[in-house]
């Protein structure tokens, strides 16, 4: 997965929960329609065929139905309100249907790799393949290609990371069906070792898609933090915030595809706390309605200002040895008295 796929926008559209769930579910059938045609043509006409490498790419299309069912379930319960016992919410159903995704296209991998080196064991019984593999494979790839568009559309639009990571997983598909086509033109030409060479290379196509995505979601169950440049973003925003002198110490981890933010602000001395208070409330407002944020929790720090004219009026009473004026501010009141026993 791309993290340009997610790229934060600090003038993003906002999508509900229920909007979300509907793109996902909208995307994911249209997937399974085109694997359940694909894996049972593939495989039926590799079998017929005698190509171990179409074989391979139908079972490839195979896991996606289970990949895509996976989505659906987690689709369904993300959208879950938060409660007692999940206080902010089930979003990170999606990051664990990501590592499950992760973890069976490490599994599909492992079984097409063992599949390739035992027909490798024995190059002279590696058959001629038929040639109506290459037309399967070659509308596999187109049909793969297109699925991998129109899914990533879809998810970069209500920037979902489980939507991502199921549409490079169709794209990882159309990349194996090349690698096939590859194979078969091979074997057809006069090599018949290249069909198990391509399923081989399938295998380790898939293998690495699989941990690629099972360590992305693994990673963000650790409460891994948001990208640099969505950071950079929120800070941005909470910045111009009017009455936000400054910002430090923030803190982000990413639950599901929203982010949970911890940030201190810094106001001025002098303002009251309901003042205060009414700032880091914008604060928080501002950045919930322009990014992905869940949640801010702010922590209000106040700091001298000089341009508060409260400090503008008391600087002038004192002078600095060097003749400038210093600022001195005013020692709060003290409000606990000492208890006195009678």
């Amino acid at each position: 997965m791309k993290l340009s796929d997610l790229q934060d926008d600090s003038e993003d559209t906002t999508f509900t929960v229920e909007q979300r769930a509907a793109a996902a579910s909208k995307s994911t059938w249209v997937s399974v329609l085109v694997n359940v045609v694909l894996s049972i043509t593939q495989i039926a006409v590799g079998i017929f065929a005698k190509s171990q490498a179409l074989i391979a790419d139908g079972v490839h299309s195979l896991s996606d139905l289970v990949s895509d069912f996976v989505v659906l379930f987690a689709s369904h319960h993300s959208k879950k309100d938060a409660d007692e016992d999940h206080p902010y919410g089930h979003q990170r159903f999606e990051t664990a249907a990501s590592m499950v995704i992760g973890v069976l296209l490490i599994m599909v991998a492992l079984g097409m790799l063992w599949a390739a080196f035992e027909k490798l064991k024995n190059p002279e019984d590696i058959p001629v393949v038929h040639g109506a593999a290459l037309w399967i494979v070659g509308l596999a790839l187109v049909s793969k290609e297109l699925l991998f568009r129109y899914m990533l559309k879809i998810a970069k639009r209500v920037k979902s990371s489980m939507l991502v990571a199921n549409a490079w997983h169709a794209r990882s598909d159309a990349a194996s069906s090349l690698v096939v086509a590859i194979g078969i033109v091979g074997n057809l030409a006069g090599y018949p070792i290249l069909d198990p060479i391509a399923a081989l290379f399938v295998g380790l196509m898939v293998g690495k898609m699989g941990w690629t995505f099972g360590s992305s979601a693994f990673h963000d169950l650790m409460d891994h933090s948001a990208d640099e440049q969505e950071v950079a973003a929120i800070t941005a925003t909470l910045l111009q915030t009017p009455g936000v002198l400054g910002a430090h110490d923030i803190k982000t981890r990413k639950m599901g595809d929203m982010i949970l933010v911890d940030a201190h602000i810094e106001v001025s001395a002098y303002l009251s706390v309901v003042e205060g208070h009414d700032i880091g409330l914008a604060a928080r407002q501002a950045v919930m309605q322009r990014h992905r944020v869940l949640n801010l929790l702010t922590h209000i720090d106040p700091v001298p200002s000089r341009t508060d004219p409260h400090i503008t009026a008391r600087a002038s009473d004192v002078t600095a040895p060097s003749g400038r004026t210093a600022y001195a501010p005013e020692r709060a009141p003290q409000t606990l008295a000492k208890s006195q026993d009678t």
